[in-house]
């Protein structure tokens, strides 16, 4: 028994993917897919319209990239599916406040601090402006989709069966939000990586991460038609309403954020407590028939 456990260890270390060194290369098959397909892009923008190029130009590229590292892990694993089921109202609830509160509380204050140029400017209003369904699929449902089964689903869950969940949580969410390849969004990525990549370490379930990154994308596209391009890109001071209101609220992100954390914390201990318990059920009846 003692004898066989470092060979199973080594043979489970084998067959996961990736590793940090592979990681990388999965980041750059994106950044490469993102680079060759851009030309797509700039066509279809002068042939077909903004929304159907970005909305094709990200399905090419992102998805491209999940159909590569999806065969390579299949090569390596002989994994052909990912952990996807439906969780509690609760739950569900509680990750969705927690990113709202989280973004509200945390990204928004730190991102403000971060200077833009007029010209960064100009290109987040102009992206702004793209308000319609096809933005919307590609913003709120594809992105969510195939961004968090390339991080979550195939990175995060490998460095996990390496590493510890700590170094795999914060590496896969520094890639996640590297690939956005701006500063801006790369804070707000990261964050979001790490709150998604502890609820995928704790219950090793998709459903909840696309949630999330759902839910965050949702609120962005919403403001959007709140608000006209412009007056997305004024100092959070003047959107606010003066630094009061921006303190007070982001206060009460920081606490919804840190409820929900907590609060998810104990449901998912309890889970785990009542998964314990079953499993160690049938071995005391075991000893009681003996």
């Amino acid at each position: 028994m003692t004898t066989n456990q470092p060979d199973e260890k080594a043979q489970a270390t084998t067959k996961s993917y990736p590793s940090i060194k592979q990681s990388w290369g999965i980041f750059g098959i994106a950044i490469l897919a993102m680079l060759v397909l851009a030309p797509v892009n700039l066509i279809l923008n002068e042939s077909a319209g903004k929304e159907v190029s970005f909305l094709v130009y990200y399905l090419l590229s992102m998805g491209g990239t999940f159909f590569i590292v999806n065969r390579i892990r299949q090569d390596k694993t002989c994994q052909t599916s990912y952990p996807f089921r439906f969780t509690t109202a609760k739950l569900t609830l509680l990750a969705a406040l927690g990113i709202f509160g989280i973004q509200i509380g945390i990204v928004a204050p730190i991102t403000e601090l971060i200077p833009m140029s007029d010209f960064i400017k100009q290109i987040f209003m102009e992206f702004a402006g793209q308000k319609g369904f096809l933005s919307f699929i590609a913003i709120v449902i594809a992105a969510p989709i195939l961004e968090e089964l390339i991080f979550r689903g195939i990175i995060l869950d490998g460095l996990l069966k390496r590493y510890s969940p700590v170094k795999a949580i914060l590496f896969s969410s520094f890639l996640f939000g590297l690939v956005h390849l701006n500063p801006w969004q790369f804070v707000a990525a990261m964050v979001i990586g790490m709150f998604s990549g502890w609820i995928y370490y704790r219950t090793k379930n998709l459903w909840l991460p696309i949630l999330i990154h759902l839910t965050n994308n949702g609120i962005a596209f919403i403001q959007l038609h709140l608000v006209e391009p412009d007056e997305v890109m004024t100092p959070a001071v003047e959107y606010y309403g003066g630094m009061l209101n921006m303190i007070l609220i982001t206060v009460c992100g920081l606490i919804v954020a840190i409820g929900c954390i907590l609060l998810l914390r104990k449901e998912f201990n309890q889970v785990q407590d009542e998964e314990t318990t079953s499993k160690e059920t049938p071995k005391l009846q075991v000893q009681e028939t003996e």
